[in-house]
Order: C-alpha cells, then structure tokens, then sequence
C-alpha cells in the first residue's frame, strides 16, 4: 500500500521548482535585462552580480529542501526502488542530474562570484581581483553556460518526477513488480495466468 509522505513531497517539488524557476528567469531575464541597463561592461556586470547575490540565499534554501526530500522520499520509496522495474534506472538517472545541477550552480557560483570582484568599485573588492587576476571575457562565457544548463538539468529532474508519478500508479506498481521477479526468476511462468484478486 502507499503511504503519504505529503511534507517529504513538498520540500521536494517546492524546492525544485524554485531552483529550475530561479534559474530559468535569471538566465533568460535578469542577465539581458542588465547587459540592455547597464552603460558599460562593468556597471552590467555589477547590476548582474547584486541581483544574482541576492537570489543565492534564497536558492540555497531552496536546493536545501529539495535535497531533504530527495533523501526522505527515496527511503520511503526503498522497497519500490529494489522490486520494481524500472525505478532503480530513473532513481539513478535523477541522482545523476541532481549532482551534475549541483555542480553547475556551485560553478557557476565560483565564476560569477569572479566577475563580481572584477568589476566591482570596492577597493577590497579590487584587491582580491588584482590578486586572483581573471579574463573576464572567458569568464562570462563559462557562467553563461553552467546558468543555461542548471535550468536545462532541472527542467530534466522534473520530467523524471513526472516519470515517477506515473510509476506509482497501482497497475504500473504491478507491472514493474512482476517484471522485476521475471528478471530474477526467469523460470516462472507467464504474467497473463496471474490475475489482480478483487
């Protein structure tokens, strides 16, 4: 039988959904919209940095309780996880986008943090720059990347959870279950002489 797991669930899909809608808006809106403002490649950059900075917090959190949920619901979901078919496979492949988005941001993060100081008029600011000199043209290149592809690997996880919504439909819960002792016992006879008892 399943069993609710209603605040497991939200930390996950809310948590997800702030990082892909957070991602998305700033690669689409925030960066266009300070290289249309701003005069020169500094006062963009500058515009770009403040507005970014203030998102992290928020977007920290929200990986956070994304991450939490992750991790409840996949022991709640164990025992589907090793008996039915099919799940292993898309647990695994979230996992595996799930660290790629995570390192994406953390980069992304690094290298906006770079062009920050670079184009910064804080003379701490500048210090750390002069010290930890950085070609800022490259950089922009590499951050504009790793911003387009965190809401690509996340719009990704939540095709997945969408997968694993319709995985946990009672008949695709038989199904994958009945595949899955196939696999393990290839001896046993035909699914179609089994029959789902009233």
């Amino acid at each position: 039988m399943s069993e609710r797991n209603t605040v497991l669930r939200s930390l996950h899909d809310v948590g997800l959904a702030a990082w892909f809608g957070g991602s998305l808006m700033g690669a689409v809106g925030l960066n266009c919209a300070a290289k249309e403002q701003g005069d020169s490649w500094e006062e963009s950059a500058r515009t770009a940095s403040s507005a970014w900075a203030k998102w992290t917090p928020v977007n920290a959190v929200a990986i956070g309780a994304h991450l939490v949920g992750s991790s409840g619901l996949l022991g709640a979901n164990a025992a589907r996880v090793a008996t039915q078919q099919g799940v292993a496979a898309s647990t695994l492949a979230k996992t595996v986008l799930t660290g790629t988005a995570l390192a994406a941001t953390a980069y992304a993060r690094v290298l906006g943090k770079k062009i920050e100081h670079a184009s910064s008029q804080d003379p701490q600011d500048a210090r750390k720059a002069d010290r930890h000199p950085v070609d800022t043209d490259r950089a922009e290149r590499h951050l504009s990347c790793a911003q387009w592809a965190i809401p690509a690997l996340t719009g990704a996880l939540l095709v997945l959870n969408a997968l694993h919504g319709e995985q946990q439909r009672p008949a695709q819960q038989f199904q994958g279950m009945w595949q899955r002792a196939r696999t393990l016992a290839p001896h046993m006879g035909n699914g179609h002489h089994w029959h789902l008892m009233n």
